[in-house]
């Protein structure tokens, strides 16, 4: 049986690569994300079994539609990846504002808690029961950088709600997993190319990775066998600071 998969922030960057990587694996996968335009460019760059879900992933109604629509359409989830994202610029904490806080927080705490429920309750309730929800962390999982407070709050949460769904999943054969990622080679990098505050003070340029390592780690933990689960990995640009940082 064809395994289905879903993609959040499958519109660029590592969601696409991830999402074309799962199709080439021989996965259906739901490519999700705010613009359909952008994930209609992905399933060009494909070569089928992809299918776009325009979804807003703070909104929990849009979300609630969102897996009711995947359910009518490929009548079962086996993986997910809660991948969606954002960020503002350094910013000294000090200098944050309420605003800023909330949007990051948002999207990357809220939304993935969203899309993991939704994702959950689905996997519990289909027959065979099950499946694997796999959280995008960050290396800001573990380590910040300087003024980075919302971004780094929200990606230390995600490690506690990946805890805990892997927990709470066990009765119902839901595994859960996290990538922590470091310094792909996509738009969010573009906006580093001047250089990133370090913990002494410096701006420097950090070195970055081709975001198809990314997704060949994605498709080994999505591969796993019931039995077995990638709690966490690492991949990350071997010479980037993070080991030392700070």
């Amino acid at each position: 049986m064809t395994k289905t998969a879903l993609v959040t922030g499958a519109g660029s960057g590592i969601g696409r690569a991830s999402a074309l990587a799962l199709a080439q694996a021989g996965y259906r996968v739901a490519l999700v994300g705010r613009r359909m335009e952008t994930l209609e460019e992905t399933i060009s760059l494909g070569n089928g079994g992809l299918e776009a879900f325009a979804c807003d992933v703070t909104d929990a109604k849009a979300v609630e539609k969102l897996f009711s629509d995947v359910e009518q359409a490929f009548g079962r989830l086996d993986v997910v990846f809660n991948n969606a994202g954002t960020n503002v610029g350094a910013i000294n904490f000090g200098d944050l504002t309420l605003d800023e806080w909330r949007g990051v927080i948002d999207v990357n705490l809220n939304g993935a808690f969203l899309v993991a429920h939704g994702a959950y309750n689905l996997m519990r309730r289909q027959s065979p029961q099950g499946g694997r929800i796999i959280n995008n962390g960050s290396i800001s999982a573990h380590a910040p950088r300087p003024g980075s407070a919302p971004y780094t709050t929200s990606k230390h949460a995600i490690t506690g709600l990946t805890r805990s769904i892997s927990l709470d999943g066990r009765e119902f054969d839901i595994a859960c997993g996290q990538i922590d990622i470091g310094n792909t080679a996509s738009d969010m990098t573009k906006r580093m190319s001047g250089g990133v505050p370090q913990a002494d003070g410096s701006i420097r340029t950090e070195p970055t990775m081709d975001v198809a390592n990314v997704a060949r780690t994605l498709v080994l933990m999505a591969d796993m066998p019931p039995d077995a689960n990638v709690q966490f990995v690492t991949v990350m640009a071997t010479k980037m600071p993070f080991v030392g940082r700070g």
